[in-house]
């Protein structure tokens, strides 16, 4: 007999109805009903089985053209996450699969869930120099945590992520890159904690994530448009961060997202702040150009078109930073689907990829720091 379930942290689909083998669920909406995409559930039972399962509801993604040239996730032990044929039909999102284990989780993406968020808190606090800061409290009580490191007079760096809870690629690039920022045995990262100071929130929506949102938090507030006004009763998140963002100062801002329908990893600028100098431009370009030396995955052909000098949407994290500090501040895109420039038919965009490309962002800022 078949069970289905998605009552556990970042849970999402309900079961419809069990017809044999096919199970037929639907996408929950995020809070406020205007977002959904994000899936994630378990099916116990069909150890030998050919399952089918959909997802009904498909057609009423934010993104439905993420679904095309997309192949789920599924894993028998939520560390190996692989890739099962997927089809787009008729408004549904269908997926076949001969179950090998007892059990089989689902996800949009490798979920990157609590438990291993706070098993990365707790590893990154043990470090040399680290501080683990809680700067308030989410609309569902959850901590908002700030980890800071660096020399205590360096150029300060802000690195944040998962503004869209369903982007879980985002935290899974920070885990790598904290690994590689904290090794003492890497001597570009000495050499950069030695001048800069990091500002790091591995995770900037808890709520959303724990409730299988895709784009917004406890109350529906998309946070990567909360930038201009932020406020405790609607994006606490948000005005927590830059808070401490104004006390600290910015010259560097990476915000880390994932892409629903572009198969590639790539940046997208402040291009659209009217007041920010040519010369941090320059040094957006310099970025990606080490960026794309140091990591393969990384490219600069497909990305989303530039916004003309003074059409920045100030809402926006990366345009709104840029505007408050005069920062280099960016937006990095990674897909949910396959890159397609090396694709791998069984993984796909994986998480250990996630975590390669977030370690070579340290050569990337090596190239720019002394220019901020």
């Amino acid at each position: 007999m078949l069970q289905v379930s998605s009552t556990f942290d970042s849970g999402n689909g309900d079961l419809v109805a069990i017809d044999g083998d096919e199970v037929r669920l639907t996408i929950r909406p995020d809070a406020g009903d205007k977002h959904l995409q994000w899936f994630h559930f378990r099916v116990a039972g069909a150890k030998g089985r050919q399952l089918r399962w959909v997802l009904t509801n498909a057609s009423r993604a934010s993104y439905p053209a993420g679904w095309t040239d997309y192949g789920a996730c599924a894993s028998y032990d939520r560390v190996h996450w692989f890739r099962v044929p997927t089809t787009y039909e008729e408004g549904e999102l269908r997926c076949e699969h001969e179950v090998e284990g007892d059990v089989v989780w689902y996800a949009y993406f490798a979920p990157y869930d609590e438990e291993r968020h706070q098993q990365l808190l707790g590893w990154a606090q043990e470090q040399p120099g680290v501080s683990l800061e809680c700067l308030g409290s989410t609309l569902d009580g959850r901590a908002m945590d700030l980890l800071s490191f660096g020399a205590e007079d360096g150029v300060p760096c802000w690195i944040i992520a998962r503004q869209h809870p369903g982007e879980s690629m985002a935290e899974h690039l920070i885990e790598g890159l904290l690994q590689r920022l904290l090794d003492p045995s890497d001597a570009l990262a000495a050499s950069l904690l030695e001048r800069a100071r990091f500002y790091v929130v591995p995770n900037m929506n808890p709520d959303g994530s724990a409730r299988g949102h895709l784009r917004t938090n406890a109350v529906g507030t998309n946070l990567n448009r909360a930038w201009a006004e932020p406020s405790m009763e609607a994006s606490p998140e948000v005005f927590l961060v830059r808070e401490r963002m104004d006390q600290t100062g910015v010259r560097f801002c990476l915000d880390v997202h994932g892409d629903e329908g572009l198969p590639y990893n790539f940046i997208a600028g402040a291009d659209g702040v009217a007041a920010l100098p040519d010369a941090i431009h320059r040094l957006r370009d310099r970025y990606e150009e080490v960026l794309e030396t140091a990591c393969p995955a990384f490219q600069r052909v497909h990305g989303y078109p530039r916004a003309a000098k003074g059409e920045a949407n100030l809402t926006m994290a990366t345009n709104q930073t840029a505007q408050r500090f005069g920062a280099l501040s960016m937006t990095l895109e990674q897909p949910f689907k396959d890159d397609a420039n090396h694709p791998d038919p069984e993984v796909g965009w994986s998480p250990a990829k996630c975590a390669a490309l977030g370690r070579a962002q340290l050569d990337a800022l090596a190239a720019v720091l002394d220019a901020l």
